[in-house]
């Protein structure tokens, strides 16, 4: 609320916090391939490694384009 008041954010918007899962899970993204986290760990429950695999892909289309080619 303070932030809108300030114009730092749109009004009737907030911001939330990144949870310690996304955090985590996009630290993992960036330093090690899924398939390597696969092997290394016995189990990984399912919600960590969806969050695993969606951080591991690409986010600007410039960055697809070179991922896909």
């Amino acid at each position: 609320a303070a932030a809108a008041a300030l114009g730092l954010l749109p009004l009737g918007k907030t911001q939330s916090p990144e949870s310690l899962l996304d955090i985590a899970a996009r630290k993992v993204a960036e330093k090690w391939p899924f398939q390597r986290v696969e092997e290394r760990f016995e189990r990984i429950p399912e919600p960590v490694q969806r969050r695993i695999v969606y951080w591991s892909f690409p986010r600007s289309e410039r960055e697809i384009c070179m991922y896909s080619s």
